[in-house]
């Protein structure tokens, strides 16, 4: 192993190790194209966040010609955070990221591709936005609390793409309390979290067409979890919404705003049981592969709903896979 490389080694291990100052100052020394990309995915993601300075330095590291970095600066230019928001540069950046080599920006631009084509070009070209970026619509099945499902929201071939995607990171889900997360009894399930620098395009474009379908801002919308069930797992009757009575859920409404609203998606319906009940309502809902149920946590004048109590029921053959988006309401 040379030098360079025993150095990037260490500077992981210092941040798995939660030692980031350190991670920090050795990727700087390293200061090559993959070393400035691992500096910017550090300074976005991991405490104390400093979002200028990371998205600077991805940006410096996608000018190196680094392919995960220049995919990087897609998801930016998608989500208009970091960059000024723009689709058709987005695609171009991912193109660009394909032809430098990065396996998942090939695989994205394979994905999205309206037809199958040679060359990453091709595949770019062929990708229809605006059919992409279309939400859909809503039905409602519950007047108060409000609670929508959205048919079809999502294809299979991207339902497939977040399991794939979430698979490898999956741990046991955990419950928060006023000391911190833990894990408990009330929640078997597992979960994958997607923080900002693990977003490629396709989970850009989910996010901001949940943000439209809802009708609200897409800076709104915490980090996308996936959620995993096997048989008898479940996540006990809880509610979504935070509350303002708690010090520390109050101090993170007057920061982030109020949790107002739940947004899942089914990624698969290869199992039995399963749906999200909810209590107060006698109401079950379990959608096919892509449908998307809506429901607010709060009604229509802000207030905390208490009717919203709502559980995840456990599987009894196969396994559920779950895209849950907290969207919160900015202060």
């Amino acid at each position: 192993m040379s030098d360079r490389d025993a150095q990037f080694a260490q500077a992981i291990q210092f941040e798995a190790e939660g030692r980031q100052d350190e991670a920090r100052r050795l990727y700087s020394a390293i200061g090559d194209a993959e070393a400035l990309t691992a500096l910017g995915r550090n300074l976005l993601t991991r405490p104390p966040i400093r979002s200028y300075e990371g998205v600077k330095t991805i940006v410096d590291a996608a000018n190196m010609g680094d392919g995960e970095a220049i995919a990087l600066c897609g998801s930016m230019a998608a989500l208009g955070a970091g960059l000024a928001q723009n689709w058709s540069m987005a695609l171009d950046m991912v193109q660009v990221s394909a032809e430098r080599g990065w396996p998942p920006a090939q695989g994205v631009l394979r994905l999205l591709s309206a037809n199958p084509a040679d060359g990453w070009k091709a595949l770019r070209d062929a990708i229809d936005l605006d059919a992409l970026l279309a939400p859909g619509s809503l039905r409602s099945i519950h007047g108060s609390p409000r609670i929508f499902v959205a048919e079809r929201f999502l294809p299979p071939a991207l339902c497939d793409w977040l399991v794939a995607r979430a698979a490898p990171k999956l741990e046991r889900a955990r419950i928060f309390y006023t000391t911190g997360a833990a894990v408990d009894h009330s929640r078997s399930n597992s979960t994958s979290e997607f923080n900002f620098a693990e977003i490629d395009l396709v989970l850009a474009l989910i996010r901001t067409r949940i943000a439209a379908l809802a009708g609200v801002p897409a800076r709104g919308l915490e980090n996308t979890q996936i959620l995993h069930y096997t048989v008898g797992q479940r996540f006990a009757p809880h509610y979504d919404w935070l509350d303002p009575a708690v010090q520390s859920t109050a101090q993170s409404i007057q920061e982030a705003g109020q949790r107002v609203a739940t947004f899942l998606i089914y990624l698969n319906d290869d199992f039995d049981a399963a749906e999200t009940s909810f209590l107060k309502l006698d109401l079950r809902y379990r959608g096919a592969k892509g449908d998307a149920i809506l429901f607010w946590n709060v009604d229509e004048q802000g207030e905390i709903d208490r009717a919203t109590l709502h559980a995840g029921l456990a599987p009894t053959r196969g396994e559920k896979w779950l895209l849950s988006q907290w969207i919160r309401q900015a202060p």
